[in-house]
């Protein structure tokens, strides 16, 4: 019996395959800006970042306690050495120890010339300058080595890592005070709809609040990109031309959200065949089947469902990946785990469904997840509920509870 959805599915373009589509198109921006750390959280760096100096710097103690040469004592009895003086934390005791001396030594301070090890204050008995070492301790610990970390020359971060609060501490460790990173890519992105009722004003009949912008905002506040919210514009063909390609004259990347699909007030596809090129337009995709992906002169183009779901869904699967690479990050895949299923899922097959989820972890350590309520593309209660999507293939029909499903954590990556 033939499948009555099988000249649907041949329609759509696989999220695999517009993906990889996408990527084979893209190449990192050009430029390039010198930062200084402070103001380099979360930008990408356009070259490797190497070592300048030994990390430890000198051989130091990582112990409160006395530093000694244990070489021409026997340590497997009790004995007695003399505290000639004291090695502080960037202070370091200046003079080459004799035999039968010690030095007191705090944490970070650099081991005095020809010591091989550090015992620490609560193993010892002092008596005015004469310390009490007891028997069959363990030699040559508690000190950091040069270069134990990393050695002067050594590659710290490689170019293209976007840069986190470690990393800034890792560079500022060898004395780097500032970062060449990849430009900001700039985007603009702009809500359509005569439906559209800016946040603020009353609501009347037929109108809906555009809560679309503002989550695009969220969406893209990130350090890589130079965003301008270039408003909201009601379904008038000319204008809505117009400002796109304005638009692509100023921006790396231009997003819209509303107007993608099939209504007669859905303008957009017929915009992009006019003026720009329309690489792909619908996905096998649930939610977010109207998607379309081209070009306005050099500007990228994505053009994003109108449901607020749907919204979330492209820009997190399709366009936040196309971003990242446009900016220079490393490429990175979301993290997908395996998670009991404890509720039914409905799925009709035909579109690789993206089902809002709540996962947990119960006493056993087994990952259990549920659905997170109402999977409409125009519910955002379940999504604002929800910390993962439920990932299910596209030829897969609904699932009893019970069933092992693959997870997908919001906000997780793995570097591929």
């Amino acid at each position: 019996m033939s499948n009555p959805c099988d000249s649907k599915i041949q329609k759509l373009l696989p999220i695999e395959d517009a993906t990889n589509l996408i990527r084979r198109q893209l190449h990192p921006t050009s430029g390039s800006e010198r930062l200084p750390l402070s103001i380099a959280l979360g930008r990408t760096l356009k070259d490797p970042v190497f070592a300048r100096y030994n990390y430890p710097f000198d051989n130091v103690s990582s112990m409160d306690g006395y530093a000694l040469n244990t070489q021409n004592i026997d340590t497997s009895q009790p004995f007695q050495l003399k505290n000639c003086g004291t090695s502080w934390a960037g202070k370091p005791y200046p003079k080459k120890l004799s035999s039968g001396q010690c030095v007191r030594i705090f944490t970070g301070a650099v081991l005095p010339q020809n010591t091989d090890s550090v015992i620490i204050q609560e193993l010892v008995s002092v008596q005015n300058d004469i310390i009490t070492f007891p028997e069959n301790l363990v030699l040559k610990d508690n000190i950091r080595y040069s270069g134990e970390d990393y050695k002067k020359g050594d590659l710290l971060l490689p170019a293209h890592k976007k840069l986190t609060a470690v990393d800034l501490g890792f560079i500022a460790s060898t004395g780097i005070y500032d970062v060449l990173v990849f430009r900001q890519i700039t985007i603009g992105f702009l809500s359509t709809g005569d439906e559209l009722t800016p946040i603020g004003q009353p609501l009347s009949s037929g109108k809906i609040f555009d809560s679309n912008r503002h989550t695009l905002m969220g969406l893209l506040n990130d350090p890589c990109y130079n965003c301008s919210d270039l408003g909201q514009h009601t379904d008038h063909y000319e204008t809505l031309k117009k400002t796109l390609q304005d638009a692509s004259h100023q921006y790396d990347v231009v997003i819209t959200t509303g107007g993608a699909s099939v209504g007669e007030a859905d303008y957009i596809k017929d915009i992009m065949d006019e003026i720009g090129q329309i690489d792909f337009w619908k996905i096998a995709m649930k939610p977010g089947k109207p998607l379309a992906f081209g070009h306005i002169n050099a500007s990228l183009f994505f053009g994003l469902p109108g449901n607020p779901v749907s919204v979330i869904a492209t820009f997190q699967q399709i366009v936040e990946p196309a971003l990242k690479q446009l900016s220079g990050s490393a490429p990175t895949t979301r993290l997908q785990l395996q998670a009991k299923c404890l509720t039914p899922l409905k799925k009709t097959p035909g579109r690789k469904d993206f089902q809002r989820g709540i996962l947990k972890q119960n006493s056993q350590g087994e990952l259990t997840v549920i659905s997170a309520g109402q999977q409409g593309s125009h519910i955002l209660s379940s999504m604002s509920g929800a910390n993962c999507y439920i990932v299910l293939d596209q030829q897969c029909s609904s699932l009893p509870a019970g069933q092992w499903v693959t997870v997908e954590p919001f906000s997780c990556f793995i570097f591929e």
